[in-house]
């Protein structure tokens, strides 16, 4: 397994995968051994104080010690406060790790007086993971047409004052066919986007490249990505490409915005709070991205779960100011985004983890229903084509996996 960077995505279940793993490290899930659903405007306030229950409850025996080792739980939570959609912590029954050259297992077993499970060093072998899986995408309820009308409304609010910046999205639908694989699809997204985190949680999949809050002790980092291009053809135009964005105007608004954001939801909980003077451009596969990283030190006791609940919704996903541009959202979208765009991520029994923002994603329900999202920030110099052409972009990490 050691040598294999994609082998600990194999070791989750093919039709239920629990996963978080970005350049061959990370965790995956096997099974169910707890579950918490939550909804409303509290729900990372309750997953938080559910989560803190069920720790000063257990006892673990973690002899390995490394971040992701010992008890944790996975966890999606919807973007918006109204929204239909469940969020959810699962404690797996069994989870793989793997970082840094090492390998652990650990089982969590929930009968009374139950006691810690010895395990010896195996060479496991990986598990066979089914052909690729192939999702014809169509349209969902935000076409083209519609979304491009929707970015000309954002345009004309912002003009008019009611909002400096509002993140739209849009979606695609489709059907996975019976029998599916999905680690084969996570397996496409590591591959292909090594530097992200691919993850799955209940359903949701994807390969995201932004942090909303990871915490080691009382140490915080996030990265924030706002204003993109796409990547050129060759050397030459794909350097162009990179300057051009780092000169945009409106990319270098919509990027402020966001950091803006940022800090001034850290400040209430937060001390040494560090930005990055300027934003540096992140190359991805497919795009260069804006992108800043924030550095903060956070009080004893604060998790990662209390840090990303403080900060979502950053204006990255949803605009500035923040409750005006959640009604936007809402009313020029027209659908419920359900877990895109919300935070994603795992944390164990310290509080420390890791907690991303779901884009690049798609939720796969259990009747075989797949809906992707991707979405760009509207500033007042937005073109509706462009933005149109820039979430095609944003969807070719789901639509490439699943071609």
């Amino acid at each position: 397994m050691l040598d294999d960077p994609g082998a600990v995505l194999r070791h989750t279940l093919a039709e239920h995968p629990l996963a978080f793993v970005r350049g061959g490290d990370g965790i995956v899930g096997i099974g169910e051994a707890l579950r918490y659903e939550f909804t409303g405007p509290s729900r990372m306030r309750d997953a938080a104080a559910a989560w803190r229950d069920l720790v000063a409850a257990a006892r673990v025996d973690d002899p390995v010690r490394l971040r992701g080792s010992g008890l944790v739980a996975f966890g999606s939570f919807a973007f918006a406060d109204d929204s239909a959609a469940t969020s959810v912590l699962v404690v797996p029954r069994v989870v793989v790790g793997k970082r840094r050259g090492r390998a652990w297992i650990t089982a969590v077993d929930t009968t009374p007086d139950a006691r810690p499970l010895p395990f010896t060093s195996t060479s496991v072998p990986a598990p066979r993971v089914g052909g690729h899986v192939s999702v014809t995408l169509r349209p969902g309820a935000v076409d083209e047409t519609a979304y491009a009308a929707a970015v000309a409304d954002a345009v004309a609010r912002i003009t008019a004052g009611q909002a400096r910046k509002v993140v739209l999205a849009r979606d695609l639908v489709g059907t996975l066919p019976a029998g599916a694989d999905r680690r084969a699809v996570l397996l496409d997204l590591a591959e292909a986007y090594p530097s992200c985190v691919t993850f799955a949680v209940d359903g949701l999949i994807g390969a995201t490249p932004e942090t909303l809050a990871r915490t080691d002790g009382t140490r915080l980092t996030a990265r924030v990505l706002a204003g993109s291009a796409a990547r050129g053809t060759d050397t030459r135009s794909d350097r162009a490409a990179a300057e051009a964005l780092a000169a945009s105007a409106k990319d270098l608004e919509e990027h402020a915005f966001a950091i803006a954001s940022l800090v001034a939801s850290l400040r209430p909980i937060a001390a040494d709070l560090r930005v990055d003077p300027e934003p540096f451009r992140l190359q991805l596969p497919n795009l260069w991205h804006l992108a800043s990283d924030v550095e903060a030190t956070l009080p004893p006791g604060v998790t990662a779960l209390d840090v990303a609940d403080a900060l979502h919704p950053t204006a990255a996903v949803a605009g500035t100011p923040t409750d005006v541009a959640v009604r936007l959202v809402a009313e020029l979208e027209g659908v419920d985004r359900g877990r895109y765009a919300g935070p994603v991520g795992w944390m164990g029994a310290s509080g420390d983890g890791e907690w991303m923002l779901a884009l690049r994603s798609a939720q796969v329900d259990d009747d075989g229903t797949v809906r992707a999202w991707a979405g760009a920030g509207i500033v007042a110099g937005s073109d509706p084509e462009r933005e149109v052409a820039e979430t095609r972009l944003k969807f070719r990490p789901i639509a490439d996996a699943l071609a």
